[in-house]
């Protein structure tokens, strides 16, 4: 009991320093470490199976939506990044630059791409000729590179791993439909898969990626109330295609130019994961997305037939189509147990002497710390339905935290005071004006998170100056 209750205290109370809390998980439960290259991490083994797992849920839907995978190449010469303007501003201040080539000074510096827009132009502009070449739905995995002042694991690091989609398109229509389908993915991937509740809807152009005509964001909202951008779909007209010269001869023979979106998401997924589900004991992982769903612990493994009853439990658990394991470790069991809820098993199994005399065997949820005792017959099947009731659940429940915690205003006073004492989203009325935008984020410390597709009228004038309301604004404090 020592040695499992000093195994738990080494994780801060998210009650007393979330912010601490969160890196304890990290670090407690194995995902990643510092390096010597400040503002990078180490995604470690058990961090990075969960990206394993985000990338290969994610890319089955990106192919059933008709998208193919390339890659591009990392380094952008700085001609290539100066041809759109609005680009090349908004990245600015977060490009890290190549100089030299061995000991020779470049003819022409290069930057670590931030992000590939104008990579995907340049290569558009010759593989684009005619109608007949369009649409192109194109996806890349890889790193960017973004020299961040601040970091924090997961949430912001110098470099990180997303996957970043280019199309183009014949028409502003086809390509306003590409950026909604894909947000859509997006929002049911996080729902169905990462049990996140997300709201959709428009980025303000304050907010917009630089470069887009339209920005498109699902927003989530994290335990302590604040709101993490989960993933962004951006419209870009066809400003880039015209920047860059991309034009195909249409069936009329006549030049025009291409209309383009992206679209990404990000290892960044992996800190929403840690901040909607953990509790003060540790990682809670969605079945769906755990690379272990279940964990067989023997109990008194040195007698005889434990190990080889909890080994033939964990190849029904595999053969079931379930990602199972063992812990075969010498620790004791209470140190397994703890170890297990760290690292946010959804089930534990625990299977001892008794048990295997009585064909019984206890299951263990990870995420509501039921026990439950069942039959040894059937179990692999039992598992997986109760996996099924997790996964649901889990949802069930950030969907109601996120409820509890979206409040309305309709006066200015109402909305300061909601900003100043209550965690969450705050839902109000704007004019449209960017200066309004700034004086909430000046005065009480919100962002517009974005202009939920479901449009509401809750007041009919802006929360800010007063003047006729446009929108209906989610706002809220964010990472």
């Amino acid at each position: 009991m020592a040695e499992e209750k000093k195994f738990v205290e080494q994780v801060t109370s998210m009650q007393t320093d979330f912010a601490q809390w969160y890196t304890d998980v990290v670090k407690k439960a194995d995902l990643c470490d510092y390096t010597s290259v400040k503002g990078c991490m180490v995604i470690k083994p058990a961090g990075y199976a969960i990206w394993e797992n985000i990338q290969k849920e994610l890319d089955a839907r990106f192919k059933k939506a008709g998208v193919q995978n390339v890659y591009l190449p990392m380094f952008i010469p700085e001609s290539l990044l100066q041809k759109e303007k609005d680009h090349v501003e908004g990245f600015a201040p977060e490009v890290a630059w190549v100089t030299h080539g061995g000991l020779e000074p470049l003819q022409e510096r290069m930057c670590v791409r931030p992000t590939s827009e104008t990579l995907f132009c340049d290569f558009y502009k010759n593989e684009i000729q005619s109608y007949r070449d369009l649409p192109k739905v194109y996806n890349q995995w890889c790193s960017v590179v973004r020299w961040e002042k601040t970091t924090r694991p997961f949430l912001r690091s110098r470099e990180f791993l997303w996957q970043e989609g280019h199309t183009a398109h014949a028409t502003f229509e086809e390509a306003e439909e590409r950026t909604l389908q894909m947000l859509d993915i997006y929002a049911t991937f996080c729902e169905e898969v990462l049990a996140i509740p997300v709201i959709r809807g428009r980025k303000t152009d304050k907010e917009k990626f630089a470069g887009a005509e339209a920005t498109y964001t699902i927003e989530a909202m994290m335990h302590d109330g604040k709101a993490l951008q989960s993933g962004t779909s951006h419209n870009f007209g066809d400003g880039f295609a015209k920047a860059f010269g991309i034009q195909y001869a249409d069936k009329d023979n006549q030049l025009k130019y291409v209309y383009q979106t992206s679209w990404g998401m990000t290892t960044r997924l992996i800190g929403a994961i840690i901040m909607v589900h953990g509790d003060d004991r540790g990682l809670v992982l969605p079945p769906r997305i755990s690379p272990v769903q279940v964990m067989v612990v023997p109990i008194q493994q040195r007698k005889e037939g434990v190990l080889e009853n909890a080994r033939a439990l964990k190849d029904a658990l595999e053969a079931a189509g379930l990602r199972a394991a063992i812990d075969e470790t010498d620790k004791s069991p209470g140190w397994k147990f703890s170890e297990q809820e760290m690292r946010g098993i959804p089930i534990r199994i625990e299977m001892g002497p008794r048990d295997i005399a009585a064909g019984t065997a206890v299951m263990v949820r990870r995420d509501t710390g039921e026990k439950i005792q069942v039959s040894a017959e059937g179990l692999p099947e039992r598992a997986a339905a109760l996996l099924d009731q997790i996964q649901q659940e889990m949802f069930e429940r950030a969907k109601a935290h996120r409820d509890a915690h979206v409040y309305d205003a309709v006066t200015p006073e109402e909305f300061a005071r909601l900003a100043d004492e209550k965690p969450g989203f705050i839902r109000a009325m704007w004019c449209g004006s960017q200066e309004c935008e700034d004086s909430l984020k000046e005065n009480c410390g919100v962002t517009s998170r974005c202009m939920p597709f479901e449009q509401e009228k809750i007041s009919d004038t802006c929360i800010c100056c007063g003047k006729p309301a446009e929108k209906l604004v989610y706002w809220g404090k964010a990472y």
